[in-house]
């Protein structure tokens, strides 16, 4: 089948810069999907995204769908035809649906009879036929939240559409999309090449518009451009290194169709003010990348890309030197204007401020968390009182004029505002690591309060909605208890602390009056413990060994972690496969023996055969082994250990008649079973791994 390149492009006002990475990936998968879907063989994908345009180029595309063989089976032959061999209505009825004769129609002969079929070949449809449909179906599926009208037309996008191209190899496949006749013509760029372009083949595309229109259409080519010549200019112009965040960086290469990185100043007053207040206004308001020296400094400096290659960049760089300067300065005078009133004097400020409504203000939650953190402290062998007051100042930032202004300096100003007042470090330190992690892969606290601050922020949001009913749902969970739960299982292994979810939960339940579930610290730790699934999922962990260990509900976050590990170390053991199976079988039987009421009291006069007695006599030495181990934490060595007793079982379980007809015999093996089936269990449910039982 013949192949040719095939290209859409579409033109559009200057789209979202923080929605054009995604809408892009989401259009090109779109038409991939849609290729599949139909049948047609491609082969290399490209995507090319730009604030004025969205665009796919697909490589070797076959020109047709394959032909597809048609079967369709109608009436069985006894029923086709009458007595005399002449067709039934059934069969004619079949042969006119189908627009055909009957003389036309086959036999499949099978197992349960003879059956009339009517087989054909179905020829494929050409591409150029299909792609239009292909397009505006990947086009209607884009996750854009709110789409717009503009001038006479109904046609509804994230931004007006001003041309389509649609090529199959040199020729325009001639279709309406977005309201619009397509064609081979783009454009370039607004200021450099304002003019209409032809695009001769979806192979020049990328070429015409850099040569021609003064555009660079890859998106990844713009970002390594954008990328290396900040970090040059830098370098070169004041010795520095550019911080460059990467989502700063994706929006600045959605802001540029031809990006040229420019350097500014501003005045070294500026940087009295925390540096995180300067990169804030910077980044978030004019896009600019912040430069630091050799110790991680910042410089009164800062780089900006402009969509434009200036034949007087100076003036440029004057211009936005002058719009930089009113924002610094701005941050300037909230700095100066916070740190005349003290955080202690800002707590009653928060009693207005609703946390949630039921569960009251913010200064009622940070009542709740300064008694909770009080106690974790104490239980993690940190000081309470730093903990109780580090609570009581953790959201007094939040009435400064500085984060009012800028949100994202909440607790990193706590912080700044408490070493200005004069507090312990530990405190100062903790209004800023309240927060921590603030996202997947973030730090961690670093103090033992900011720990304790941190855990108790979290849990009191959580055992508070749970216990007014207001859980995540699957689509909803206005108050982030998802990230929070991850953050208090984070904390808590990484840091080693030894704490109890259910200790800590009931905690937190005491401090409240209105809550209306019962068993809410219970349905938290479910839900939290719940969390783990994913946690260890992303670390290439198996949900069995997740159940295994979930089974037996260790509610200590720590003991949890070194319990997974055990398992997923023990499950790459040559015995553990027939352990499972073995405590699988253990398990059933013992279910249907009575479960809980079997005991594990074993009497050795009772034992009889060798392999029981042999079994017998190594699970009391194993139990002597293990115990301690169990003790200690040292989950995997028991594990270890135990997988010794693979030989053994099996020999028992060939050997050995559990059900034997002599009750005190057979409720004496059944304890013995019972009691090998318990020191599994005392790390997890290893009858939960796969096996091939």
């Amino acid at each position: 089948m013949a192949t040719q390149d095939f290209l859409v492009e579409l033109g559009t006002e200057e789209l979202p810069p923080k929605a054009l990475k995604p809408l892009s990936d989401a259009f090109t998968q779109g038409i991939a999907k849609g290729l599949k879907e139909a049948g047609i063989e491609f082969g290399r994908v490209e995507a090319f995204a730009a604030p004025r345009r969205l665009a796919v180029r697909i490589r070797d595309l076959a020109d047709a769908q394959p032909d597809k063989s048609v079967e369709k089976r109608g009436p069985a032959v006894k029923a086709a035809f009458d007595d005399a061999g002449n067709p039934t209505r059934a069969l004619t009825g079949f042969a006119t649906s189908l627009g055909v004769t009957p003389d036309a129609l086959d036999t499949l002969e099978t197992d349960k009879g003879a059956w009339v079929v009517y087989r054909t070949v179905e020829q494929g449809r050409a591409t150029e036929d299909l792609m239009p449909e292909l397009v505006e179906k990947s086009l209607a599926a884009l996750p854009i939240p709110k789409r717009m009208r503009w001038g006479a037309h109904r046609t509804e996008f994230v931004r007006p559409v001003h041309w389509v191209v649609l090529l199959f190899g040199n020729k325009v496949i001639d279709a309406e999309i977005m309201g619009l006749t397509t064609g081979n013509q783009t454009r370039g760029h607004r200021f450099h090449s304002p003019k209409t372009l032809i695009i001769p083949t979806p192979s020049d595309y990328e070429v015409v518009l850099k040569q021609e229109g003064y555009v660079i259409a890859d998106f990844a080519e713009r970002r390594d451009m954008i990328r290396s010549g900040v970090a040059q200019l830098a370098k070169s112009e004041a010795g520095g290194t550019a911080v460059i965040d990467d989502d700063l960086l994706d929006e600045v290469t959605a802001l540029n169709e031809w990006p040229v990185p420019l350097m500014g100043r501003f005045e070294e007053r500026f940087l009295e003010v925390p540096a995180e207040a300067l990169v804030s206004s910077m980044e978030e308001h004019q896009k600019y990348f912040h430069v630091v020296d050799g110790d991680g400094r910042i410089m009164p400096l800062f780089i900006t890309v402009a969509n434009i290659e200036s034949k007087d960049p100076a003036q440029v760089i004057e211009g936005n030197e002058k719009v930089i300067r009113p924002r610094l300065s701005d941050a300037a005078f909230f700095y100066e204007t916070d740190r005349k009133t003290r955080l202690e004097e800002r707590i009653d400020q928060l009693k207005p401020i609703v946390f949630q409504e039921k569960l009251g203000s913010i200064y009622d939650k940070s009542v709740r968390v300064a008694a909770l953190a009080r106690k974790i402290a104490e239980a993690i062998g940190g000081d309470p009182a730093k903990a109780e007051r580090a609570a009581m100042l953790a959201k007094t930032d939040l009435v400064t004029e500085m984060v009012l202004e800028f949100t994202d300096l909440q607790g990193i100003m706590g912080q700044y505002y408490a070493i200005n007042d004069g507090e312990a470090e530990d405190v100062a330190k903790a209004l800023n690591e309240q927060y921590m992690p603030r996202h997947a892969g973030d730090d961690l606290p670093t103090t033992l309060t900011g720990c304790a601050v941190a855990l108790a922020d979290r849990l009191d949001s959580l055992v508070g909605l749970f216990g007014i009913n207001q859980p995540p749902s699957g689509t909803r969970d206005p108050f982030a208890l998802r990230r929070a739960s991850l953050g208090v299982l984070r904390i808590i292994i990484e840091r080693e602390l030894p704490l109890d979810l259910q200790t800590c939960c009931e905690w937190a339940e005491d401090n409240f009056t209105v809550l209306t579930e019962s068993n809410t610290a219970a349905s938290v730790v479910d839900y939290m413990l719940e969390r783990f699934r994913a946690h260890y999922e992303e670390q290439g962990i198996r949900a069995e060994v997740y159940l295994a260990v979930h089974a037996r509900r260790p509610t200590r976050p720590l003991d949890f972690d070194r319990r997974i590990k055990a398992v997923e170390s023990f499950r790459q053991l040559p015995e553990a496969e027939a352990l499972a199976a073995a405590n699988k079988r253990v398990s059933n039987i013992l279910t249907k023996q009575g479960g809980d009421a079997v005991g594990e009291s074993v009497d050795a006069s009772l034992l009889q055969d060798a392999t029981e007695k042999a079994l017998a006599e190594q699970i009391d030495q194993q139990a002597d082994t293990v115990v301690p181990l169990f003790e200690q934490g040292d989950y995997a060595s028991a594990l270890r250990s135990l997988a010794s007793l693979r030989e053994t079982v099996d020999n028992f379980f060939d050997e050995v008649m559990v059900m034997a007809d002599d009750e005190a015999i057979r409720n004496n093996r059944l304890a013995l079973l019972n009691r090998l089936r318990n020191l599994f269990l005392r790390v997890a449910d290893i009858s939960l791994l796969p096996s091939n039982s």
